[in-house]
């Protein structure tokens, strides 16, 4: 549920990989899945780390 929240509610990086990849084509639930793997990935980031989630900008990701 979460995955979904993020990748259709809510305006961030994750929604805007969601959208990209379902304009380029992809199934809406593959993409969903790239999403759920995407937030547990970051979660367990988070625990092993022990420290609050920071976004990371890169440059294939900032608009111009």
């Amino acid at each position: 549920m979460a995955a979904m929240v993020v990748a259709t509610r809510c305006r961030g990086e994750l929604h805007k990989y969601y959208e990209r990849k379902v304009a380029e084509g992809k199934n809406r639930m593959s993409v969903l899945n790239a999403v759920r793997a995407k937030l547990v990935h970051r979660m367990f980031a988070v625990i092993r780390n022990n420290q609050d989630y920071q976004k990371i900008m890169s440059m294939h990701l900032r608009e111009s």
